[in-house]
């Protein structure tokens, strides 16, 4: 095939994710020079088509970023009124006095949002500073310069056919050249993933750990909303069987956010996180609250869990990676939203520095130091052995041991160090046959439902005549290896029923719907064999989150 010839844009800085840490650096550059040439691409139909967070949001980025938010109507309409904290049994639940959790955990000045409104208020606020935004528009490849540095990524190509070859409509699309560039993809993204590999920037952290959070949002009898209420629950039905637990948010409109989430280091192949989740909505707690309302939309991703410890080298030739695309999730406190917008601002910092200084391509030093010396690292330390301590010895320790090394590192006192977290989660997957099948309880169609109805209502498309976006780089390992030896779990990892095995015997042939794939990215992380990669399908494709 000849090679594609592009046309090519310049700019001073190109932005890959309009999420709160992309639009966060642009919003800052624009800040600190107006004549800044700044690119966002977005591989979503529109921005916040696919955010999808809890989502509290602790304001600390954006007090940083927009001072007066408020009055700019950021869509922050919900603060915080009651936190509650509950430890499930199959038919009861006990609550954690709020005055043994530690200070971090208070949700007081926090907000309840959904962050793709956030994004788009944000991408508002950024257009208007004169950035541009281009929805739509998925990165597939990076362009390197003559050196080996990241100078720019190709976006907007569409018209393949199903083999890969061009189509009839086939665009090229362009090369964006930019003298920075910043990965802010969140979780897994399929350019950070390549950097990270191509300049070993993973060398000196400890590897990244994740879970799989799902979420519905349900209108509810408007006699049993609360606004403003928090409540998170730990315990049934995960209980042993893998580590995780619950959201519950009630923001305006007598709506609730109904979120579950799975750690994905489960030993047990035969765990189905989405089934735990429809199970969690029958804890008479939880079904009593639901009773009478409906399910509105429902979406999930992958959540990056590995800390402080986890955090890869942030600097890369030419560019830096932003926010979860790093993983600067808080596990315990459920948030990263605040340090990914914080994250925005010190990478434009720096990137403003370094042009001012005529640079271009080269590393961003000072960069991967304020994060990790500042607010962000401030944030991460303190719970940094709270996952670890789960992953190795249970839900318990993490509480009372996890709970003390908290309260420590509050006064400055680290009395653990840093504890590894061990395994990678697709390495933590053990056979089959060392574990006892899970029966779950069939859904319901009322409290609980099966993938593909739940599926509709996030609104996902994919062009069914592109190549699937999902690579396996042995076809024979799904069926030879993961269903042999492991009764393969793609089939109930996938929040989106993605992955199936069909037919019997010899004549089992293992089966990818992509058109269902809703972007978490969980096989890339889960697959024993990791025989799957995740890569972009054509821009505008995926979910379409109206208010995640």
């Amino acid at each position: 095939m000849a090679e594609i010839e592009r046309e090519a844009m310049e700019y001073d800085v190109v932005i890959v994710g309009a999420g709160p840490a992309g639009l966060s650096a642009a919003i800052r550059l624009k800040q600190l020079d107006a004549d800044l040439n700044v690119v966002v691409l977005e591989k979503g139909s529109e921005v916040g088509a696919h955010i999808l967070s809890g989502a509290v949001l602790d304001p600390v980025g954006l007090n940083k970023l927009i001072p007066d938010w408020k009055e700019k109507g950021a869509p922050l309409n919900v603060p915080v009124k009651e936190d509650n904290f509950y430890m499930l049994g199959e038919a009861g639940q006990l609550r954690i006095p709020n005055m043994l959790m530690p200070p971090l955990m208070n949700n007081h000045g926090n907000y309840i949002v959904s962050m793709g409104n956030v994004c788009r208020w944000m991408a508002e606020q950024a257009e208007e500073m004169g950035v541009e935004i281009f929805p739509g528009m998925a990165c597939s490849e990076l362009v390197y310069g003559e050196n080996g540095e990241v100078k720019g990524v190709v976006a907007g190509e569409f018209g393949k056919n199903a083999d890969g070859t061009h189509g009839p409509s086939y665009e090229p699309g362009m090369e964006l050249h930019g003298k920075y560039v910043f990965l802010g993809e969140g979780v897994r993204g399929s350019l950070s993933k390549q950097v990270i590999a191509k300049y070993d920037l993973a060398a000196n952290s400890d590897v990244q750990k994740y879970g799989l959070g799902m979420k519905e949002i349900w209108e509810i009898d408007p006699e049993k909303h609360r606004e403003g209420t928090v409540t998170h629950t730990m315990g049934w039905p995960l209980e042993s069987k893998a580590g995780g637990g619950s959201f519950i948010y009630h923001l305006e409109n007598n709506q609730v956010y109904v979120g579950f989430v799975v750690h994905l280091n489960y030993k047990n192949p035969h765990v189905f996180p989405y089934m735990e989740f429809q199970q969690f909505k029958h804890h008479p707690m939880v079904a009593e609250l639901l009773k009478g309302g409906k399910r509105v939309a429902y979406g999930a991703r992958a959540i990056s869990e590995g800390g402080f410890q986890s955090m890869p080298q942030l600097e890369f030739p030419g560019g830096a990676l932003l926010g979860c695309a790093a993983g600067m999730v808080n596990v315990p406190r459920i948030k990263g939203n605040h340090n990914a917008m914080l994250s925005g601002i010190a990478a434009a910092e720096a990137a403003h520095d370094a042009i001012k200084a005529d640079r271009s391509g080269d590393l961003l030093q000072g960069y991967d130091d304020a994060v990790r010396k500042g607010e962000i690292g401030d944030d991460l330390k303190k719970v940094r052995n709270v996952k670890p301590l789960w992953s190795k010895y249970g839900l318990l320790a993490s509480l009372g041991i996890g709970g003390m090394d908290m309260w420590m590192n509050t006064f400055g006192i680290g009395v653990l160090g840093t504890l590894s977290h061990g395994k990678s989660d697709a390495d933590a997957t053990e056979a089959a046959s060392k574990h006892k099948e899970i029966s779950y309880p069939k859904p319901d169609g009322t409290l609980s439902f099966d993938r593909l109805t739940n599926v509709s209502f996030s609104f996902t498309n994919h062009e069914e005549s592109q190549p699937a976006h999902l690579h396996l780089t042995d076809p024979d390992v799904p069926v030879s290896v993961n269903l042999a030896k492991y009764a393969g779990p793609s089939a109930r990892y996938c929040p989106a029923g993605v992955y199936e095995f069909v037919g019997e015997g010899a004549e089992t042939k293992f089966q990818i719907n992509f058109q269902n794939c809703v972007h978490c990215k969980t096989c890339d992380i889960k697959d024993p064999s990791q025989n799957i990669t995740w890569t972009v399908p054509q821009g505008g494709d995926g979910p379409n989150y109206p208010n995640m």
